[in-house]
């Protein structure tokens, strides 16, 4: 209990907002989805790997979950965007910028916006093998 009151605290001093500090610990989002509609790994510049699944029907993401080898910026910006997407068309999806990201998300250390990066780019990639899949048909 002590240690994790410790670690709260210092997610808390190094800028997380209490949203994303929640999205971090409860790891919102987190887990897979039974044979998704679509599904990439993406490793970012930094080393940290994100995985997004979605489940599409009729061009709209119906559930998004995501897994991630990172750190809590990984974590509360993959739970983010995973919320935001849900309910949404492919379309409406890709447009989500990352400060919409961060504003969800009330806040990230500045040092962790490449985590945010990673995340829309995973979604990114994700949604452009979709399309592909889909194309060849």
């Amino acid at each position: 209990m002590k240690e994790k009151a410790g670690q709260l605290s210092l997610l808390k001093k190094s800028g997380y907002s209490d949203k994303a500090i929640d999205y971090f610990t409860n790891k919102v989002n987190v887990g897979q989805i039974d044979n998704p509609d679509a599904c990439v790994a993406y490793t970012g510049p930094c080393g940290d790997t994100m995985e997004i699944q979605l489940r599409i029907n009729s061009g709209q993401i119906t559930e998004a979950k995501f897994q991630a080898i990172g750190c809590a910026g990984a974590y509360s910006s993959g739970s983010a965007l995973m919320e935001m997407i849900r309910g949404k068309t492919l379309e409406q999806a890709e447009k989500i910028s990352e400060d919409e990201i961060i504003n969800h998300l009330g806040g990230i250390p500045l040092p962790k916006i490449h985590c945010v990066c990673l995340a829309k780019k995973t979604l990114e990639q994700t949604i452009e093998q979709y399309m592909k899949a889909k194309s060849k048909g």
